[in-house]
């Protein structure tokens, strides 16, 4: 588990540096929402663009990947008919749903992959799996959502096509559906901005929780509990019933996908909340709190299937 441990550690001495920044004001009072823009506007694109350009978009088709999508998609429908329940609005349980079934492939999924499951690879089709599916559809419902009443169906049904992140998830799909390259002049500055999505990402997350209450608190209390219950517990546990139950899987298969539902969610869904102005606290309390949990639950794991 050393690198998880490593993984981990990585990621929060980037948001103590946050948290620091934040205490001194040396950004002034808006340096986390300048980040966040820089991540939503630059640096995230930037890096869909070229991580989708040169992957191979044909791993998608694979069972261990279906049964990722399949307990993503039952993980983030519980959150909704319980907002639906509870009469959250649909920009905040769209939030919400991200956290509860989005997870941390990038970050903590590389290192879990690499000294837990022996192989990077098998977290490649999940990243993609959620930059081509989870984020268009969800950026998609929280724009729409965003629309006025006044604005036409047409405006409406173009807004989520104005969205940085959607337009370069297309285009590097597009580039390697057709087997074209990025020219080296191009990609080289495009690599060098991508290399910004993931510290500004982090840096804004640290300088938010400055001043911040404990959390699972005040108004979002209920939406941030039932969010991390179901990302840190229900996920991986949905994950192992339908690859064991419903596609008949064992041993490492079975172990690699019920590992990948157990990380934590990802800290760019904090990013788009920053960026709507929607479930900003949700979202920075929900990937906290996973965060925490899910180091116990990745020993569990380990210890039960591994």
């Amino acid at each position: 588990m050393s690198g998880v441990i490593q993984g981990f550690g990585v990621i929060g001495a980037i948001v103590l540096v946050g948290y620091v920044l934040g205490r001194s004001e040396v950004l002034g009072d808006s340096g986390r929402d300048v980040l966040a823009k820089i991540s939503f506007y630059v640096g995230t694109p930037a890096l869909l663009l070229t991580m989708l350009a040169d992957s191979d978009v044909r791993v998608l088709f694979s069972a261990p990947l279906l049964v990722t999508a399949l307990s993503t998609f039952a993980a983030a429908a519980l959150f909704v008919l319980i907002a639906l329940w509870r009469r959250w609005n649909i920009r905040r349980t769209t939030i919400g749903a991200l956290c509860s079934s989005y997870v941390n492939a990038g970050n903590l999924g590389i290192p879990v992959a690499v000294y837990v499951l022996g192989d990077a690879s098998l977290v490649a089709p999940v990243m993609l799996f959620q930059l081509l599916v989870m984020t268009p559809i969800g950026l998609t419902v929280i724009d729409f959502a965003q629309s006025g009443e006044k604005d036409s169906t047409w405006t409406r049904l173009l807004a989520p096509f104005k969205n940085p992140i959607v337009i370069c998830s297309l285009l590097g799909v597009g580039l390697s559906l057709l087997g074209w390259r990025i020219p080296g002049p191009v990609a080289e500055p495009l690599t060098l901005l991508g290399h910004l999505s993931v510290p500004t990402v982090l840096l804004a997350f640290g300088i938010s929780l400055r001043g911040s209450q404990l959390p699972a608190g005040g108004a979002e209390r209920w939406p941030v509990l039932v969010s991390v219950g179901l990302k840190s517990f229900a996920h991986p546990v949905i994950a192992w019933a339908i690859g064991a139950g419903l596609f008949g899987m064992s041993g490492a298969a079975l172990f690699a996908v019920v590992v990948i539902s157990a990380l934590p969610a990802a800290q760019n869904l904090f990013v788009y909340a920053s960026r709507y102005n929607v479930g900003v606290r949700l979202a920075r309390e929900s990937i906290l709190l996973s965060t925490i949990l899910s180091v116990p639950v990745l020993v569990t794991v380990t210890a039960l299937l591994g």
